[in-house]
């Protein structure tokens, strides 16, 4: 059954590294959307990260974005990430945990372990794109089954995202937010996704809004620049208007379309 299990999973139970208190700002977490399928078949998931510019995390890109899912069939987990007065590795080390939680676990789930997907909006957006840009095989050595896993995405999915820190086109709340107001050029450099694309970034599916004011639609556009040179597959979708932040977008029939085109996209990685 869709949503049948909403048990947070605490991604270190025995405390985050770089905690600095102990409530549950202070501790990321999933919350699994599970989908009940065909034992014989082994599909995919993604994990979800909100947008709200590095400060908060906004419902309405959360578990709306995992009931979507649900309905077609995949299934979701929402990744409850550090932001503010957290910076800079934290919200990336819990993405990465992410999705090592869920590959180690996929099995148990009826989750394919290579079919791993994440999605995000705005800010959320460049918490993804750098978990597809910034990756590891896994520590083989590591104690923590967890820690042997990739945490390499099979997927990204990318919605109105910040993808570069760079001005004029970063959103700079988000910047100040993850590196502070007086970030260092060469992390700048470094958490500008478009300048860290590889043929090993994972396909990607993005979309945007052409007259988007806090997040110019150049973030996307150049990464989908970016992904085309190094000859890695994507989508992208340019809606000719509509205001940032729209989520599921169901108050705009003609962005609504998003979930429809990425949907169709999912299921070739996914199904």
């Amino acid at each position: 059954m869709a949503g049948s299990s909403h048990q947070v999973i605490e991604l270190w139970p025995e405390g985050a590294p770089l905690a600095a208190g102990v409530t549950d700002e202070d501790r990321p977490a999933l919350t699994p959307y599970l989908v009940d399928g065909d034992s014989s078949v082994s599909r995919g998931a993604v994990i979800v990260c909100p947008g709200g510019g590095y400060g908060m995390r906004a419902d309405h890109e959360g578990e709306p974005i995992a009931l979507w899912l649900n309905s077609i069939g995949i299934s979701a987990f929402v990744l409850r990430y550090r932001v503010a007065p957290y910076q800079y590795p934290a919200a990336l080390l819990d993405v990465q945990r992410a999705i090592r939680h869920v590959r180690l676990h996929a099995a148990e789930w009826g989750i394919a372990d290579n079919k791993i997907g994440v999605l995000g909006f705005s800010a959320g957006g460049h918490l993804v794109s750098t978990a597809g840009t910034h990756y590891d095989a896994g520590n083989l050595e590591s104690a923590d089954p967890i820690e042997r896993m990739s945490c390499r995405p099979d997927q990204l999915i990318l919605c109105y995202p910040v993808i570069t820190l760079r001005d004029p086109y970063t959103h700079e709340g988000s910047r100040i937010n993850l590196l502070g107001d007086q970030a260092d050029p060469a992390m700048i450099e470094q958490l500008s996704g478009e300048l860290q694309v590889t043929t090993d970034t994972p396909p990607t599916f993005l979309w945007h809004t052409s007259d988007d004011g806090p997040v110019p639609v150049e973030n996307s556009l150049n990464f989908a620049l970016a992904l085309r040179r190094a000859g890695v597959p994507f989508d992208l979708h340019v809606y000719e208007h509509g205001e940032h932040g729209l989520g599921l977008a169901e108050s705009d029939p003609h962005v609504a379309n998003w979930t429809s085109v990425c949907g169709l996209w999912l299921k070739r990685y996914q199904y």
